[in-house]
């Protein structure tokens, strides 16, 4: 009797995707309830819970059935406000239209990359991502040029003519009801009943993204240059309500510095995440840099923020110039680097020479080396059709993670991103390769600041992942990414000093210290 309901189930099954496909999404309950009925008949269950997720999981199996007008989600109505709701629950209106690139991400950045995408949508009449080929356009640039007609608009400044734009104008704010939405929460939650990183990384690129887009004029192709810190200063509870904003705080020539936080209060306050990501503008035809909107910051933080992204970026600078190549002449700093390097180098002669002798608490770099290996789906990827750099920026993380598991002993306690770097754009497609290695520990601890609290005392490890672009056809390989995270081992007293094999790797080393050891003089 089971094998025959199973038979049934199977021949009834392609029956309605047949009629599903014909109907275009229509008679939606028509279709579901036999089948529940069906599914009950067999188990002999009424659980009313596991019939509606029952409904929920068909239902969304349904909507992409059709590959001409899948179904969406609707509106949720803030154009008049940077703060976006969070409840997905809407009416979906016929004939909106949500890119496809949305799907199979979190709902957080399904809401910014879908608000997003409208505002691009006021500018181009109803072309979406897909439909026609455009660059990006901001939010705030949208309303201004749907009022502009030649080159006046109501109030007689239009984008060209704008001096500058403050900060509050890119602030954009987005909430997660965790306390009152399960589904949600169950997204974000790690093994260990805590908030996921991963996913929290996935969406500031997001975010970040429209805060971009909420300050540029014009039409210029907006780019994630880098991640230039991430720190952690509380634990966060996975049940209580978050919010995530965020603003412009520097702007240079073609590049601009946003900071976003995290916090318990929709005012801000009891922030526990605060993340610096760069972007840099681009003219859509030629590619070279444009010259961004200004920055007018209004209030004494404002400022004292704009200060500081003009300091760092002048260490970016300088980073570069002293970076050691091969043919290039040292600079000060960079010969600094190189006899760090050396003294590392030696102090590693022990453990590569004599390893039976060598200090027991130390081991070689090349020991802690972990890597997985995958092809970038279209699942994966961003507005633009290029691979989400937030989806890089969660599996780079969770292979640092698993990285400082195995190697402590016992499981890390995230506290900071140090730095991340795009160098180079991932398409669908591309055989990717993650590497990671621990670069350097401080076994007996560190200081990262008066912001990270609880750290003090515990032994810290720094790993390194780089992203490889893989041709095989060609046999070549170039790094997409370099990604620099920090842990903590809370529950252990010391760790194993990791030293290098080689001057390369000396020199990288010795490199990261050094950038750590700047940044640590930028932190309150």
């Amino acid at each position: 009797q089971r094998h025959t309901i199973y038979y049934i189930m199977i021949i009834f099954s392609n029956s309605v995707r047949r009629a599903v496909i014909a109907q275009q999404h229509r008679n939606y309950p028509t279709v579901i309830q036999p089948i529940l009925l069906l599914q009950q008949q067999q188990t002999g269950r009424g659980d009313q819970r596991q019939q509606k997720q029952q409904l929920c999981s068909i239902h969304s199996g349904i909507s992409h059935l059709s590959p001409l007008t899948p179904s969406t989600p609707g509106k949720d109505g803030t154009t008049d406000s940077n703060d976006i709701d969070s409840n997905s629950n809407k009416d979906s209106k016929e004939g909106d239209k949500v890119p496809v690139q949305t799907y199979h991400k979190s709902p957080i950045v399904q809401k910014l990359w879908k608000t997003r995408d409208e505002a691009k949508r006021r500018v181009m009449g109803n072309l979406t991502i897909g439909d026609g080929e455009y660059s990006d356009v901001s939010i705030a640039a949208a309303a201004v040029l749907s009022d502009c007609k030649d080159g006046v608009g109501k109030n007689g400044d239009c984008v060209d003519g704008r001096k500058g734009k403050t900060p509050r104008e890119s602030r954009v704010g987005i909430a997660y009801p965790f306390s009152s939405d399960e589904f949600l929460k169950e997204t974000y939650r790690n093994p260990w009943g805590e908030m996921r990183f991963g996913k929290i990384l996935e969406d500031l690129d997001a975010l970040a993204g429209n805060i971009a887009f909420n300050h540029v004029h014009g039409n210029p192709l907006i780019v994630t240059a880098g991640v230039d810190r991430i720190r952690i200063r509380q634990r966060p509870i996975i049940g209580q309500d978050q919010y995530l904003s965020g603003k412009v705080t520097w702007v240079g020539s073609s590049s601009m510095e946003i900071r976003m936080q995290i916090s318990t209060r929709e005012d801000g306050s009891e922030e526990w995440l605060e993340a610096y990501f760069t972007f840099v503008t681009l003219d859509p035809v030629t590619k070279k840099a444009m010259k961004v909107t200004p920055l007018l910051p209004e209030t004494n933080e404002e400022r004292a923020h704009f200060e500081l992204g003009a300091i760092k970026a002048q260490n970016k600078k300088m980073a570069r110039k002293n970076k050691i190549e091969v043919g290039r002449p040292l600079s000060e700093e960079s010969l600094k680097i190189d006899i760090r390097a050396g003294k590392l180098l030696d102090e590693a002669g022990q453990l590569l020479r004599m390893p039976s002798l060598a200090d027991p608490n130390t081991i070689l770099m090349d020991q802690t080396l972990q890597s997985n290996a995958m092809v970038a789906q279209p699942q994966a990827r961003n507005l633009h059709d290029r691979i989400f750099g937030g989806f890089l920026m969660r599996r780079a993380f969770e292979l640092a993670f698993a990285t400082a598991y195995m190697f402590g002993g016992g499981r890390p306690r995230f506290l900071e991103v140090d730095d991340i770097s795009f160098d180079h754009p991932v398409d669908v497609g591309d055989l990717l390769v993650f590497k990671s290695r621990v670069l350097y520990t401080r076994p007996e601890g560190g200081n990262l600041g008066g912001y990270v609290d609880g750290h003090e005392g515990m032994p810290l490890v720094n790993v390194e992942v780089e992203c490889w672009v893989i041709v095989p056809e060609e046999t070549r390989a170039k790094v997409s990414n370099h990604f620099y995270f920090t842990f903590a081992l809370p529950d252990k007293k010391s760790c194993r000093r990791v030293l290098p094999g080689n001057i390369d790797q000396a020199r990288r080393q010795a490199a990261r210290m050094h950038a750590d050891d700047v940044q640590s003089g930028l932190r309150p």
